[in-house]
């Protein structure tokens, strides 16, 4: 069945880094686009960061300009965030997604906390 498993999340100080990597399985995962979103606690889910089906074109929302990098690796059925200059304002629960067509999954979800 389709699954989407991230890893990588966890504690940072504020200015450090994390890779999150989130494994896919269960569909042509080089067909998708794939996202990574994030829900603060009492906020609504935004979309952090967007990379075509290709890897072509890459997509921001404007508060992680410059610090996060999304990437993919088709042969490894892998999406990745790498999120450098961490803000306590970037603490979350960050989600993947993909998206085909009608076809929409995500993820369970990987906290992600930046605390001094």
């Amino acid at each position: 069945q389709v699954q989407l498993a991230e890893s990588g999340g966890g504690s940072v100080q504020p200015g450090g880094s994390l890779r999150l990597s989130c494994l896919a399985s269960g569909f042509t995962f080089n067909y998708y686009a794939m996202s990574w979103y994030r829900q603060a606690p009492g906020k609504e889910r935004e979309l952090v960061a967007t990379i075509r089906s290709d890897g072509t074109g890459t997509h921001y929302t404007d508060s992680v300009k410059g610090r996060f990098t999304i990437s993919r690796d088709n042969a490894k059925n892998t999406v990745y965030l790498q999120m450098n200059s961490l803000k306590p304002e970037d603490t979350a629960v960050y989600y993947c997604n993909a998206r085909y067509l009608i076809n929409i999954y995500w993820g369970q979800g990987t906290q992600v906390t930046v605390s001094s």
